[in-house]
């Protein structure tokens, strides 16, 4: 006999542990390859986990509710073979189907899960701790830690959450479920205090714990700020607190820099307005001018790699894969960035319909959660509302983000073989965010001149 060690999976850069559901079989009995062995949750995903071999359970070495780190031995598989008693470990998890049930949707990952040696930097630490602190909530029914915690931080009673419907297996409790009850709930100003109680001598840090003040003037301003009763108090939900934690750990990360750069893009502007009809026809996808910047952004990262990288400590990690992210807005008003894996290998027509596919299910939240990892750059549309200049905060790991904006006709010199003139043209300008550790001003603006030198010089007599 031989026996196999079932590891705790990596679900996403910046989770460390997850919290044990369930255990779907007992000490002694049998397993078959892929069968569900475990069920785990973390505060983004609950995942089932499957076998990774034939044989009999041998050891379960933790309990439902335990919080284990990724990469700990779990459980001890032995099947028939060979007459070694030294435990294997299971085939590398990145090779497998996992199952991911996201809290929107249930999704089949076909793409590599990594189990990557190197200790990523953690953007969402502080939220993901509050996932595996189980909350003092006495359950007449199951409810995984994530659910209760949640419970608790909303202020939801175990009765009202006995009252909500579970949309998950044998009608649990999902993540979804219990942050729709939470939203759905009509605040005012008294239940918003009760429900989440600072007192004037705490703050809370960027990952929503409280700590005692330590500015008076502060704290004198916080005070005066609570006697405004007619004030609208507005308790952040989960995702503005995670996109909070991200961008102050950004800051604190990353010495940001930013460089500014005009270009016109006429020629690429009118050759869209030209064929966006014809697009959507032949290839049932908007042409906009998302999947355009993404094929330049993907041109310009492959002459100038040391922009597609992140860093590790004191290494610069120069990723292989381009995986350009796409900053995308939610009907909540919050903020979250699909990303287009290898966005290199793609035609235009390619682009377009993965930009589609990805507004669409992030709007509908319907993102898996190897949709919204390892991306290698990313890019956001500040033109899309108005703003013409922005200084863009970059999205760890990455070292850099570009953001493109507003096209707006102005009066420029246009030069020519004939002499200069006079034009109205279509000028659109770029800002880029890139972090100063690494990437110099030299290395910055060369990137930023080789993305406006491949939107001026757009071929406007291309086919679709």
């Amino acid at each position: 006999m031989s026996v196999v060690e079932v590891l705790m999976p990596k679900m996403g850069e910046s989770i460390t542990d997850a919290t044990i559901i369930k255990w779907y079989k007992k000490q002694g009995e049998k397993i078959i390859d892929e069968e569900t062995l475990l069920e785990v949750a973390t505060d983004k995903v609950d995942s089932e986990i499957p076998s990774p071999a034939s044989g009999i359970v041998k050891k379960l070495l933790y309990n439902e509710d335990d919080v284990v780190n990724v990469g700990e031995v779990i459980a001890l598989i032995e099947i028939e073979g060979t007459s070694e008693s030294k435990p294997k470990l299971q085939k590398p998890f990145e090779t497998r189907k996992v199952k991911i049930t996201t809290s929107e949707s249930k999704v089949k990952i076909a793409e590599p899960m990594s189990r990557v040696t190197a200790t990523p930097i953690n953007v969402t630490s502080g939220e993901e701790k509050e996932a595996s602190v189980s909350a003092q909530i006495p359950a007449s029914k199951f409810y995984s830690p994530l659910v209760k915690n949640i419970a608790a931080k909303e202020g939801i009673s175990m009765d009202e959450l006995d009252n909500i419907t579970g949309s998950g297996a044998n009608g649990r409790v999902t993540k979804k479920d219990i942050l729709n009850y939470a939203s759905s709930i009509v605040p005012n100003a008294n239940n918003q205090i009760s429900s989440s109680p600072i007192s004037i001598s705490e703050t809370l840090t960027p990952s929503g714990d409280k700590a005692a003040a330590e500015d008076p003037a502060e704290e004198e301003m916080r005070a005066s700020q609570s006697k405004h009763s007619g004030d609208e108090i507005i308790v952040m939900d989960r995702m503005r607190k995670l996109i909070a934690d991200h961008m102050i750990q950004s800051k604190r990360t990353s010495a940001h820099v930013t460089s500014f750069a005009e270009a016109d893009v006429t020629r690429m502007s009118e050759w869209r307005n030209k064929v966006k009809g014809d697009f959507l026809l032949k290839y049932g996808a908007r042409l906009t001018f998302t999947p355009i910047m993404i094929e330049i952004v993907a041109k310009a990262l492959r002459e100038h790699p040391k922009l597609n990288a992140s860093v590790n400590g004191n290494q610069i990690i120069i990723k292989r894969d381009i995986n350009i992210g796409m900053a995308t807005a939610l009907p909540s008003g919050n903020l979250i960035v699909p990303v287009i894996h290898h966005a290199d290998q793609y035609n235009l027509n390619g682009l377009a319909a993965k930009v589609s596919e990805k507004v669409e299910k992030a709007r509908n939240n319907k993102l898996g959660i190897a949709e919204i990892q390892n991306g290698t750059f990313t890019i956001t549309n500040i033109g899309s509302y108005g703003s013409q200049l922005g200084t863009p905060i970059i999205n760890q790991p990455q070292v850099a983000i570009l953001a493109t904006g507003a096209i707006k006709k102005k009066p420029v010199v246009v030069e020519s073989s004939s002499g200069d003139a006079i034009g109205i043209r279509q000028m659109m300008y770029l800002s880029m965010s890139y972090d100063h550790r690494v990437i110099d001003g030299y290395l910055g603006g060369t990137f930023l001149q080789t993305v406006v030198r491949l939107l001026e010089n757009f071929d406007d007599k291309r086919e679709i």
